[in-house]
């Protein structure tokens, strides 16, 4: 559940910082606007952590591709390629003697329409072995309505199963805000995990689960964690993560 100075940070954060283009998606369909939760500036470019991808891997690296929006990139953290949850679960996994690349493919102001049109670019770089997908946060703050954002999510899974038949699939879920309305917040939270479902792949009911709405978890936006919170984060996925990359 996400507590109210949680909604009320992001729904500040989002007023502030939406583009010029305010009209919420109307029908059931992937909307093609990249709109952005966070201000595209010089800090915060609406652009991937692309340099992990920016050279093909080597056939036999074993290689995690996580595939985001700001929560993945590390966006305000100090030092987002040592204290982003990736390269977390990177360390994690050296720590049990796995050598794996690590991809954060994380962008900051993603959507999920705006992913589905970035991932080709990243699988024409690095085919994942596991591949984590964890959008959807910056849909919801558009209202995107759940139908469009599942239809983004499933339209990606199936370009990773195209470009990588035996990668390992990992959904991450989000929550929507309690202003949203019940219905809006259950269809919002089911979209996940039908996903998950239709895939096959392992599912993370809520990324933010045990930072969303903790104060001191969050930097002073009360929407993105701190390295704190990021380690939270990492112990989160690699719960789910930890034993199919172990059966990988």
């Amino acid at each position: 559940m996400i507590r109210a100075p949680f909604a009320l940070a992001i729904l500040l954060l989002f007023s502030g910082c939406q583009d010029a283009d305010r009209t919420p998606p109307t029908a059931d369909v992937p909307t093609e606007s990249s709109a952005t939760a966070t201000e595209a500036t010089g800090a915060t470019p609406d652009v991937p952590n692309q340099a992990d991808a920016a050279e093909p891997a080597q056939e036999d690296t074993y290689t995690i591709v996580f595939f985001g929006d700001s929560l993945t990139a590390g966006y305000g953290l100090a030092d987002p390629e040592a204290e982003a949850y990736p390269a977390l679960i990177g360390e994690r996994l050296r720590q049990r003697g796995i050598d794996a690349r690590v991809v954060n493919a994380g962008s900051s102001g993603e959507t999920t329409a705006g992913g589905l049109r970035r991932v080709d670019w990243v699988l024409g770089r690095t085919t994942p072995d596991v591949f984590v997908l964890a959008l959807g946060g910056n849909d919801m703050l558009r209202g995107q309505p759940p139908a469009a954002t599942k239809q983004n999510l499933e339209a990606t899974l199936a370009k990773v199963r195209e470009a990588a038949p035996d990668a390992i699939l990992v959904v991450a879920g989000m929550e929507a805000l309690a202003n949203y309305g019940e219905q809006y917040r259950d269809e919002y939270r089911e979209v996940f995990r039908e996903v998950a479902d239709e895939f096959d792949a392992a599912f993370i009911p809520f990324l933010l689960e045990g930072v969303g709405g903790v104060p001191e978890l969050n930097q002073p936006d009360g929407v993105h964690p701190t390295a704190e919170g990021q380690r939270i984060m990492a112990a989160t996925v690699w719960d789910a993560l930890a034993p199919l990359v172990r059966e990988g």
